[in-house]
């Protein structure tokens, strides 16, 4: 037993009453713990928008001040006189603001967050404040002062920031129980989004981020917890076998993205060949496709499958009073105005007490020395006596001073030496006084007009500092990518349909498709039952399959002709349905699900194909024709649960196909939405047209160019760069307007597309890299409006296009559209307002034109439209 435990069983007890339990000690000290954490490391100040460490850094840097650049090494030490932990976090915080390129001047090897390089070693790298935090964060006479951790310094409580400084950082940490994150904010819009709030309007700002990149901020909930940002990089097609990643989303990496590139073609979800990064000044990192790949659909696949897509979920969280408190961007945008103008009101007031102080004090001299009340002290003996003397002969300029003269005031007049009265100018004087009363007047109307002297200020920041600072990030809205349909096919689909089995590791059994890992398979039974099930290795199904393939939900296109044999009356059903949306793993019957029910016929058509059968009856069978063709299109498409319609109560012996069919659904209606630049069913955006099997898209853009394209929905347009979209019609003649950068001319011509590649860039106008492409129409008679310049006039054209040139090789240069200087070109809308009511003659209908008609009830039926 040790030397200290005690013998006596009282004093045991009684030891065991003075202790602190466990629970009473973790309960205090974690909340103490999650206090300091939370304010005075993890969330920011809403006043400066700094955390504890990055305001002492900054308090040692104006400390430190004398306009040259420091050693980082030396301001880390500087900054452990206020910082109560070690040089690595105080490093760290320099680094990070010092690359943000706002409140500190970098020289030196500073890392670099595009590419998660870090920086150099403390002692190679230097710093200074820049202008701009030397102009909007320090004030010592608007600064609460408090003492530091060890009582030997003073430093700031919070700085007197004038500038939203929080929303244009971003700030991010983790406390304990509570997290934060503001995303970073552009400097131009949040000047004038302050500027909006002080002119009473509302406003609403958005993240820029310093990588750049595309942003959709439709779910930002002005940065409330809750809300959601995506973040693509942007990517360019530099040729039908290349793409280049031009910017990175913000948080990653171009190490990151590449690293999660290379997992997606490992695992089969992208297919490349080669990943190049060849990011210098710029980022680029190059993307050699694997042949055969397209690189629209790799584009999609990107963003399904790496980092070239992120969602950030932002949660904005500061300290006030104390406490930590959850609000939106613009209460927090709000909040920094309503500070900075009253902080610009607490300089202005503290600058007229100067003022009058100034004033005050150069009228005392001038009395002072004015009417020599200086010789009138030389006979007086005591300082006493000094003093009320000087007071004595001020009295009858007393009520002149805006507040009463003290011994201090008077003492200051003692203390004027003999030079400077001897040397007295009274008309410099009065010059000097009357400047200090100019700027007091002015002091006055400012503090008189407070919004208008603050807005004037937050002008004068975005006229000093704005330039370069503009919005890097594009801001966007998104469409949704499917990954199962931009999925690569990774893997083989096989069946064994005697056994039942389906799944991508059968390879000795029958080969059906190439599918990706991601897929489902929809499989039909002998037994009149449907399943739909997500691919495997091997699944079992039911054994008797009849159809296997690759299920694409919603697919409105795919229809299903079915004939089968009802197991309670004997009667042959057929139908025609589709399968748009099903549970998975769960059996869906196709007939009446009555016993011996069974499939005899049943075929899948992607585009609603109904062909010809014919349909053999038994030789028993009591019918009088035992051999007659059905049309599937003589039925209508309807649900999968539908029974169908009697084929025939007789006995059928086998079914042939007689004819292939033709859809029965018409061409697709295919939509442009210019907001997110792709193709849709949708009805978003502007009609293109109605397409069938070898339908083409024509796409002119900006620069001169144009291609051909299918209309599948997984092309992307660059919304900005198109110029015309529209449906493929080989007769239209194209009329365009183009600007030539080496004769600085604008050139007309028409022509007819002679090229027949798909996906393929054909320019139309010359090369010069400052020639564009103004107008492009496949109107028959087309129209445009030049705005030009006679002499110093402007006037207003309008030319026909068809009557300025003829049609010519679309490798033509063109005609000179006019001798005057060209300042706008537009082309005139030929739509009609309303739909015309005259009759319209066959012979007056141009191919691919679109004409509206009022047509009779009566004459649908002559007319074939129904």
């Amino acid at each position: 037993m040790s030397e200290n435990t005690p013998n006596n069983p009282e004093e045991n007890q009684e030891s065991l009453h003075d202790s602190v339990p466990v629970t009473g000690m973790y309960k205090d000290w974690f909340l103490d713990y999650a206090s300091y954490v939370i304010l005075e490391r993890a969330v920011p100040a809403i006043e400066d928008g700094l955390k504890p460490v990055q305001r002492r850094i900054l308090h040692a840097m104006k400390e430190m001040d004398d306009g040259r650049f420091n050693k980082v090494a030396n301001i880390i030490g500087q900054s452990m006189q206020y910082h109560p932990h070690g040089d690595a976090s105080i490093g760290d915080a320099i680094v990070n603001m010092g690359q943000k390129d706002l409140l500190i001047e970098t020289q030196g090897n500073w890392g670099d967050i595009r590419t998660g390089d870090s920086a150099a070693a403390a002692r190679y790298i230097e710093a200074r404040l820049s202008k701009f935090a030397l102009e909007v964060v320090f004030n010592p006479q608007t600064t609460e002062w408090q003492l530091s951790y060890d009582g030997r310094k003073r430093e700031p409580i919070t700085l007197p920031v004038k500038f939203p400084l929080l929303l244009a950082q971003g700030v991010e940490g983790i406390a304990v129980g509570l997290s934060t994150k503001i995303l970073p904010h552009n400097f131009c819009e949040l000047i004038e989004g302050s500027i909006a709030i002080l002119k009473g309007e509302k406003t609403n700002v958005l993240p820029d981020f310093p990588t750049g990149g595309l942003a959709d901020f439709s779910e930002y909930n002005e940065g409330l917890r809750g809300g959601k940002i995506k973040v693509r990089a942007r990517i360019e097609e530099e040729d039908n076998k290349t793409l280049l990643i031009k910017d990175i989303p913000f948080g990653t990496t171009t190490n990151s993205l590449i690293d999660s590139i290379i997992k997606a073609n490992d695992k089969g979800k992208i297919k490349i060949k080669k990943v190049v990064d060849n990011t210098a000044k710029d980022v680029e990192i190059q993307i050699q496709l694997a042949p055969g790949q397209s690189p629209d659909m790799t584009i999609d696949a990107l963003y399904a499958f790496t980092d070239c897509e992120v969602s950030i979920s932002p949660n904005a969280c500061v300290i006030i009073d104390d406490k930590p408190v959850f609000l939106t961007v613009n209460a927090i945008l709000e909040y920094n105005t309503q500070q900075t103008k009253a902080l610009l009101k607490r300089e202005l007031e503290i600058r007229k007490g100067e003022l009058m102080e100034k004033l005050l004090f150069s009228s005392l001299e001038k009395i002072f020395i004015e009417n020599r009340i200086y010789r009138d002290i030389e006979e007086c003996e005591t300082w006493e006596a000094v003093i009320q003397t000087i007071d004595k002969g001020l009295d009858p300029f007393k009520p002149d001073f805006y507040r009463e003269i003290t011994t201090d005031d008077i003492i200051r007049l003692t203390e004027i030496k003999i030079k400077r009265i001897s040397k007295f100018d009274a008309f410099k004087a009065d010059e000097l006084m009357r400047k200090l009363q100019d700027e007091l007047k002015e002091v006055n109307h400012n503090l008189k007009h407070l919004t208008a002297y603050a807005i004037k200020y937050y002008e004068n920041l975005l006229l000093k500092y704005g330039k370069g600072r503009e919005r890097k990030t594009e801001i966007r809205t998104f469409d949704t990518i499917e990954a199962t349909v931009v999925a690569a096919n990774n893997a083989k689909l096989y069946v064994n349909r005697a056994d039942g089995f389906v799944g991508f590791g059968l390879k000795k059994d029958e080969f059906v498709c190439d599918c990706s890992d991601l897929d489902d398979v929809i499989v039909f039974r002998r037994d009149g039952k449907c399943v739909v099930t997500k691919i495997q290795e091997k699944g079992f199904v039911g054994k008797d399959i009849i159809h296997v393939a690759v299920f694409r939900k919603g697919d409105e296109r795919m229809v299903y002709n079915l004939i089968y044999l009802d197991g309670t009356s004997g009667k042959a059903m057929v139908k025609r349905f589709q399968v748009l949306a099903v549970t998975r793993d769960r059996e869906y019957d196709l007939t009446k699900g009555t016993k011996g029910s069974k499939i005899l016929y049943m075929t899948a058509n992607p585009n609603g194909e109904a062909e010809i059968i014919t349909v053999y009856l038994t030789q028993g069978a009591k019918a009088r024709i035992k051999v007659f063709d059905f049309d599937f299109s003589t039925i209508d498409i309807k649900g999968r649960n539908a029974g169908g319609n009697i084929l025939t109560k007789y006995p059928i012996r086998k079914i042939q196909l007689k004819m292939e069919g033709v859809s029965t659904l018409g061409g697709l209606d295919i939509y442009y939405d210019a907001s997110i630049g792709r193709l849709n069913t949708d009805q978003r955006g502007q009609i293109i047209g109605n397409f069938l099997g070898e339908d083409k898209i024509i796409v002119f853009y900006k620069n001169g160019e144009y291609e051909l394209t299918s209309f599948e929905l997984t092309n992307r347009y660059e919304s900005k760069d198109v110029l015309l979209i529209e449906k493929f019609v080989p007769e239209k003649v194209v009329s365009i307007v183009y600007y030539d950068g080496a004769s600085k001319t604008y050139f007309v011509k028409r022509f007819l597309i002679e090229t027949s590649t798909m996906n393929k860039k054909f320019s139309v106008i010359s090369d010069h890299r400052q020639s564009r492409l103004l107008v492009a129409s496949t109107e028959k008679q087309p129209q445009i409006r030049v705005n030009v310049l006679k002499g110093k006039e402007k006037e207003v054209l309008e030319f026909d296009l068809d009557m300025l040139i003829d049609v010519k090789g679309w490798k033509s240069i063109g005609n000179k559209l006019t001798s005057h200087q060209v300042l706008e070109v537009s082309l005139i809308d030929q739509t009609p307002n309303q739909e015309p009511t005259e009759e319209v003659g066959e012979s007056d209908i141009e191919v691919g034109s679109t004409v509206s008609f009022k047509i009779k009830k009566d004459d649908e039926e002559q007319l074939g439209l129904f």
